[in-house]
């Protein structure tokens, strides 16, 4: 199976920038930041997105860290637009003014997913570790909708803000959106060093869950609801990214290619850049492509299962995070050998969460430079 050439991705992820002026403690970006000095020029991501269209590429998502940080956005924008590609904004929204939202809009731009730390003021600010944030936030929705350019809100879930589940969906119902996620935490990156913090009770996913199902009734197909499931909590893996090197393309700031955001968790990899080579063929020929494309790399119980073209095997990333091999079974499978981490760690959750730890930065450009560990 491996070696039959792949179809092309139908999603590309543009992260542009690792600057952001949030500091939240799921942050799915790497521990290790890409300096702006690194970033590729906008020459250079105009040519990458002309060859995702080549190659049939369908969608764009401009983020981050914070894309709006990027002043060549809407250049970046209607290049892609210009090319027949669906372009979609991943934004804190802290950065967006009617101004900058105008060019977005005049650029083409098809639709902005904005995220949201809770619908506790307060509370949102703590997580997100920066004052002011939740204004800011709420006018660049009423700019989004007034623009009338599609408004999808994310909220990330946790055993911290799990409660207020109920006023996130008023609040997606009150703005004007027309989907909402409702996304629980996954635990790699800095989810993973703050999971005591993050990880909820099993209670709490269940009126997380009813929450959604109330609101999916009143809401009937006026907004739309994704809601993701702690993969904690889930019997059966998620397929990563739709499988690995499958659906799926990511770009770093500095142009290295990943089959995930979380890939270069991984040790010992190599990282294809667009800097060398085109992103077709690091598509198709690329040894880090095709290490866990497809079946023929699985082991039992993995090889043997019937659910290995649809899971392809879970999260190599949470398979290396819990079971020191990037190549095992996900832990989150009940068959998994590794399972049992995934019951200890339930059992082990702390009762009173312990603070977050964050990645501190600098005032100076968005504070790129130098990440390091604290306790807040």
């Amino acid at each position: 199976m491996n070696a039959i050439a792949p179809p092309p991705p139908m999603s590309l992820l543009a992260e542009l920038t690792h600057r952001c002026p949030l500091q939240c403690p799921y942050c799915s970006n790497p521990l290790k930041l890409d300096p702006r000095k690194d970033e590729l020029e906008t020459a250079s991501w105009k040519r990458v997105f002309k060859e995702a269209a080549e190659m049939g590429v369908l969608q764009v998502h401009f983020s981050g860290g914070e894309p709006m940080a990027r002043p060549d956005l809407p250049e970046l924008v209607a290049y892609a637009v210009e090319l027949g590609l669906y372009t979609n904004l991943i934004t804190s929204g802290v950065l967006l003014t009617a101004a900058s939202l105008k060019a977005l809009a005049d650029a083409g731009l098809d639709h902005v997913q904005l995220s949201f730390q809770d619908a506790d003021t307060q509370q949102a600010e703590r997580i997100g570790g920066m004052a002011g944030a939740q204004a800011k936030k709420l006018e660049a929705a009423r700019l989004i909708v007034a623009e009338d350019v599609p408004l999808t809100l994310n909220f990330v879930i946790h055993r911290q803000n799990a409660a207020r589940v109920p006023a996130m969906l008023d609040m997606a119902e009150r703005l004007g959106a027309r989907r909402v996620e409702i996304a629980h935490t996954q635990y790699y990156g800095w989810g993973l060093m703050n999971r005591d913090a993050l990880l909820p009770s099993r209670d709490q996913l269940i009126e997380t869950e009813q929450a959604v199902a109330a609101a999916r009734a009143r809401f009937g197909t006026r907004i739309a609801i994704d809601f993701v499931t702690p993969d904690y909590y889930a019997d059966q893996p998620k397929p990563c990214m739709g499988g690995w090197g499958q659906r799926f393309i990511n770009i770093a700031p500095t142009g290295k290619v990943l089959p995930c955001h979380a890939a270069e968790s991984i040790p010992g990899l190599t990282f294809p850049t667009v800097r060398d080579e085109s992103l077709s063929d690091i598509w198709q020929h690329s040894p880090l492509f095709g290490l866990y494309r497809g079946t023929d790399w699985m082991s039992d119980p993995c090889k043997s299962c019937a659910f290995k073209e649809i899971d392809w095997g879970g999260c190599r990333c949470q398979a290396l995070a819990l079971a020191g091999d990037a190549g095992a079974t996900d832990p989150v499978c009940h068959r998994a050998p590794g399972h049992t981490l995934i019951e200890q760690a339930i059992a082990q959750r702390p009762a009173v969460p312990p603070a977050f730890r964050y990645r501190r930065y600098g005032n100076a450009d968005l504070g790129v430079a130098k990440p390091e560990e604290s306790q807040t």
